[in-house]
Parts: C-alpha cells; sequence; structure tokens
C-alpha cells in the first residue's frame, strides 16, 4: 500500500483535494515542459494540463478564492505563487513558505515539482526514470558485469552534458559494452534555448548546463551551486560541437546526478579515513557500502530532494542485501543548511517500520558518527583536516 506519514494507507482523495491537486499541476507542468517549454506551448493542451486547470478552478470555487481562468493563469500561479498560498489543504509540514512548481528566475520545473509528481502512485516520471537504471541493471546483471554498472552511474554523475560525438566513443568503451544503445535513450539533444552566443554554457561546479538568464546572468538547476552563490562559468561548446551537444536527460539528472554528487563526495570523504566504501554494491541495492575496522558493516543511501516531506513519504527500507548491520539515510548539508529542520521533517514523514530501522542524518552528522567510530576502534583521534573539493 502507498504510504502517509503516520505510515498508515492513504485514504481515498478526491480530485481537488490539497494532496492530489498538486500531484496533478505537478504532472501537467511536465507534460507542457515537455512539449517545447513553458513559454511556447500551443492549443490543443495535453489532456493532464486542462485537467489541472478544472480542479483547481473546482478548488478555489470551494474555498471562495479567484481561480485561474486559463492553462497561461495556472503556469504564472506556479512560478509566482508558493504553494502554501494556494486555497488548498495541505498537511502541516509538507511544503515551505518558498516551495513553488516553476522556478521564478529560470521558468523551468522545479525540483519540487518533480517530486510532487513522483509523489503519486502512477508517477510517469518516476517510472522512466527507474525503468532506464533498471534496464541498465538488468543489461549489467546478464554480461555479470558489476564494474560496468558503475562505471555508468559515474557517467550519469560526473558527465550530465556530452557531445554526440564522445557519446559515440564512450559506448564503444569495453565497460559500456552491456549497455549497447542505453546511452542514445538518456542522453538528448541540449535545449536551444539555453544557448547565448551560439554556445552552450557548462556549471564549472556540476558540470550540467547553465540557462542564460535576461539579465545577462546564469542560473544553475542544481540547488547546491544556488546555495553557494552565483554560478561559476565553465566549458563552453559551440552549438555544433561534436556533432551536437546531449544533455541527460532531466529526471536522471535529479534523481541520480545530484545525489550522485553528494554520494561522491562522500565517498571521497570516507577514504581520506582510511576506509575503503564500497559505490552502488550488489546494482545499486544502496548508494554505499562501508566495513568498519570493528567489522561492522553500515549501509548509507543518499537522497538530494528540495523537499523533506517527500523525500520522508517516499523513502523505503534499504534492502537485506548485501547483509549490513545498521542502514543509514544521509542527505547533502546543503538541505539542512536551507531548512535547519530538514532531517526533523524527513523523519515525521517516514513510514514507521522505516522511520525504527534507518537513521536519518546530514552528511556532516553522518560523518561525526564514523569518525566516533573509527575513534573507538583505533584508539586515538583521527586526522582529516584536508578540505573537501566542489567537484564530482
Amino acid at each position: 500500500m502507498t504510504r502517509t506519514a503516520a505510515g498508515a494507507a492513504r485514504s481515498p482523495l478526491v480530485p481537488h483535494d490539497g494532496l492530489t491537486l498538486l500531484r496533478t499541476v505537478a504532472t501537467a507542468v511536465l507534460d507542457l515542459d515537455a512539449l517545447a517549454g513553458l513559454g511556447t506551448f500551443t492549443l490543443p493542451y495535453p489532456a493532464e494540463a486542462q485537467r489541472a486547470l478544472d480542479r483547481t478552478a473546482l478548488a478555489c470555487l470551494l474555498r471562495g478564492a479567484d481561480p485561474p481562468l486559463s492553462v497561461s493563469d495556472l503556469l504564472i500561479w506556479c512560478r509566482r505563487r508558493p504553494v502554501t498560498e494556494w486555497p488548498l489543504d495541505l498537511p502541516d509540514g509538507l511544503a515551505a513558505p518558498e516551495d513553488r512548481l516553476i522556478d521564478k528566475d529560470a521558468c523551468v520545473p522545479t525540483d519540487l515539482c518533480y517530486e510532487w509528481a513522483v509523489d503519486r502512485p502512477d508517477s510517469a516520471t518516476e517510472q522512466i526514470d527507474r525503468a532506464l537504471i533498471a534496464l541498465a541493471m538488468d543489461r549489467c546483471r546478464l554480461a555479470n558485469a558489476p564494474a560496468s554498472y558503475v562505471a555508468f552511474r559515474r557517467l550519469l554523475v560526473e558527465h550530465p552534458v556530452l557531445t554526440r560525438d564522445k557519446a559515440a566513443e564512450i559506448s564503444l568503451e569495453p565497460a559500456f559494452t552491456p549497455l549497447d544503445g542505453l546511452l542514445r535513450q538518456i542522453y538528448l539533444p541540449a535545449p536551444v534555448g539555453w544557448v547565448r552566443g551560439g554556445r552552450f554554457t557548462l556549471c564549472r561546479r556540476c558540470r550540467t548546463l547553465l540557462a542564460p538568464m535576461r539579465d545577462g546572468g546564469w542560473w544553475c538547476e542544481n540547488a547546491r551551486c544556488r546555495h553557494k552563490g552565483d554560478a561559476p562559468v565553465g566549458h563552453a561548446y559551440a552549438e555544433a560541437e561534436g556533432g551536437g551537444v546531449l544533455l541527460l536527460t532531466r529526471p536522471l539528472r535529479l534523481f541520480v546526478t545530484a545525489p550522485g554528487f553528494a554520494e561522491l563526495r562522500l565517498e571521497r570523504a570516507l577514504t581520506r579515513l582510511g576506509l575503503t566504501p564500497e559505490l552502488w554494491p550488489d546494482y545499486d541495492a544502496y548508494d554505499l557500502r562501508i566495513t568498519l575496522p570493528d567489522g561492522r558493516v553500515w549501509a548509507v543511501d543518499v537522497k538530494d530532494w528540495a523537499n523533506p516531506a517527500l523525500l520522508g513519504r517516499n523513502a523505503l527500507l534499504l534492502p537485506d542485501r548485501p547483509p549490513h548491520d545498521r542502514a543509514f539515510l544521509v542527505v547533502p548539508d546543503h538541505r539542512t543548511a536551507l531548512r535547519r529542520d530538514y532531517v526533523a521533517v524527513v523523519r515525521r514523514f517516514l513510514d514507521p517500520d522505516v522511520r525504527r530501522r534507518t537513521t536519518v542524518v546530514s552528511h556532516r552528522q553522518f560523518m561525526t558518527r564514523v569518525r566516533a567510530a573509527l575513534e573507538e576502534a583505533r584508539g586515538g583521534a583521527v586526522d582529516d583536516d584536508r578540505p573537501e573539493d566542489d567537484h564530482a
């Protein structure tokens, strides 16, 4: 059954219920964006967009509020109005005051929009994301090639942007033999609207494409980069360079690349302490497997979600295999810096069984626990004073 914060089955919801409505609107925004961008869609609207407008209007009328008069009006709502200001009922803590479905600066779907869409039981976004990753897993398992799966995951994290020629070159490498043809399905032509002066520009920190802003600046979709300030401009590709510029699909950038940055950052931090963390063990049963000097094994899943409540609602128990003594859900420090109650909110919305068997901590809190375990095992302080870099 689908879970709620209290762990009970979700009760049947009417179409204009707050949770149901936000999922519907989020899905409509993604459908419109997939057509040609949110600023260029034309009639007829996708069915989900008309459904979202009708249900939003009904919710407004039932509460005596003025409804949006068109799909365009609804998109303006999504961009200008935080969801907490919509005339709908949401459980306490499920949305923050600045949560929007469309970024007010870049006019693209926010991370939150994708997370709301994934929160629905039949989410097409989640199905596509998981189907592509599952396909990679199945092919690597069939070839008995776990190293190929790790190479594939590293590629998605470290290179969300490729040229067509580079993608073809990578696909010929022995490690990618089991994944024949898959890269063509997940790396698609970069959006023309992100060209400035005939060139696509990378973010130097996270290596994804930067979106040009009207004021001459740049916008990075990665929340960690935005938290650190202005996007650092990196390499620029001519539009036709290397046969054309390709960009990893947005669901994979959001649910694989972004947390992958945090996964590799955690791997480096653990390696500096003398540990040998295993990435994506047993074809991604979870993200990292750590064996401590006393033989205890810790399993870690890293999650980088904008909304901690939606993360809690969607978090699952870590698989029992490979075996481990303790399970952790680790969130990046930039999330807890932006919202101090982030970890507490995740815990609040977890299924009771997940809450009982999983320890939720920030990156910093997890590293404190690791150092304490190492000091206990080694009988002395652990030296780890080297600064962490900004790259995956």
